[in-house]
């Protein structure tokens, strides 16, 4: 793609700000970063469920983090930093309530219409739901991203296909994801894009541990004592985050274990003191990964500025087995821990019960963004699709709310989501 293409809008809008001297990029990120979509991420559900404790990562604040890390990790290699700000802010836009749990039921309800992936909801929520441009035919634009921009934001940059869980574009957004990927080589992620993807990687391992620690729910005294611990730990991440072998795994396993950097992890007792130390751990990982990361695709690629299509992020094999590592440990203590499986049940029945009252409501039930786009809506299938964009796009609390209005069900203890 040329330049020239990279900062084309979809739809053609006037110059603004003349003399300014804003990017394009700085205006995606502006944005993004203004959105109503961006806003409802504070109450939307990272790991732990938001609300239920002040120093726990929301799906905002998660955003800033890896809007934050990519930013300065791709400035290191020449990329325009704003145009990786962009895509770090708006990667999460797409996901629903409950987290992970939410997209797995939204999910299995939206076969009938292509599915649900919470990456494919961020090119639609970009590209479509989110109000800011409307084209001449009426149409909403979403917020009408440069084309480099959307390209950056797309981690999984191909539709649905069998036995690939993760996938970028539904059936009916291929006009503006064949847009936006034109002059693209096939299933090929532009530097941006794997930037942004391994920042989200590391924010995640990294803080997710982090937030455990913190809240009491997880300690590394199981697995420095208990090989069985080990093993079962390393078991789950070859199934979930890596394809090294679990032996593999349990070498680095012990390595990481060994480090002097997590020893503030253990013992942690919530005082400022302790606090401190677990942040300087978070710290010197942090820059552990991305720094091995630049260093590795500055070896390989030479100290020019790297953009777009230039270069592919490389990442060594033990750094990202030990990113996934500490994915597993928090999946195993903390998204694993005791309790856990009733609280997702809950979320389960409530989004599930929610979807059933809006599609038999409709469109009285719809708010008055979505009631349109049903009433427009050629088929069931399309008519579905609206009602999963709406339940997508609340948080939390407000889907606790519409299934309680809706099934005259009081959000009472049965469905008290902490």
């Amino acid at each position: 793609m040329s330049s020239g293409d990279d900062v084309r809008r979809r739809v053609p809008e006037p110059p603004k700000d003349a003399g300014s001297g804003r990017t394009p990029y700085q205006r995606d990120r502006a944005r993004v970063l203004h959105s109503a979509a961006f806003r409802r991420l504070a109450a939307k559900t990272q790991v732990h469920t938001a609300g239920t404790d002040d120093f726990l990562r929301t799906r905002l604040t998660h955003s800033l983090e890896v809007a934050q890390i990519a930013r300065e990790m791709g400035a290191r290699l020449g990329c325009d930093p704003d145009l990786v700000d962009t895509a770090g802010l708006a990667h999460d836009l797409g996901h629903p309530p409950f987290g992970h749990n939410g997209e797995a039921t939204l999910d299995g309800l939206a076969q009938p219409c292509g599915g649900f992936e919470g990456n494919a909801q961020t090119l639609r929520v970009l590209t479509r739901l989110e109000a800011k441009v409307v084209g001449p035919d009426g149409a909403s634009a979403g917020l009408n991203l440069t084309r480099a921009a959307l390209d950056a934001t797309a981690k999984y940059p191909w539709p649905r296909r069998p036995g690939q869980r993760k996938f970028g574009v539904y059936p009916d957004d291929r006009p503006v994801f064949d847009w936006l990927r034109r002059g693209a080589p096939d299933d090929r992620r532009c530097l941006e894009a794997q930037v942004m993807d391994w920042a989200d990687d590391v924010a995640y391992s990294v803080h997710d541990v982090e937030d455990g620690i913190h809240g009491g729910y997880l300690s590394l005294r199981p697995l420095r004592d208990d090989p069985d611990e080990r093993a079962a730990l390393c078991a789950d991440v070859a199934a979930v985050y890596s394809t090294e072998s679990a032996d593999d795994l349990g070498a680095l396993l012990l390595d990481l274990l060994a480090d002097p950097v997590l020893e503030p992890l253990a013992g942690y007792d919530g005082s400022h003191r302790a606090q401190a130390a677990l942040k300087s751990s978070t710290s010197v990982l942090t820059g552990r990964f991305v720094g091995a990361a630049v260093t590795a695709t500055r070896a390989r690629y030479g100290p020019g500025p790297l953009r777009r299509y230039d270069a592919d992020l490389l990442v060594p094999g033990p750094v990202r087995a030990q990113c996934a590592l500490l994915k597993g440990i928090a999946l195993r203590y903390v998204m694993r821990r005791p309790g856990s499986a009733g609280r997702y049940a809950r979320q389960h029945e409530i989004l599930t019960g929610l979807v059933h009252a809006l599609v038999a409501g409709a469109p009285e039930t719809l708010d008055p963004v979505f009631a349109p786009l049903w009433r427009a809506a050629p088929d069931d299938a399309a008519r579905l699709r609206v009602v999963i964009d709406q339940v997508a796009s609340l948080t939390d609390p407000a889907a606790v709310t519409w299934h309680a209005r809706l099934t005259g069900r009081s959000p009472g203890s049965e469905f008290r989501l902490t």
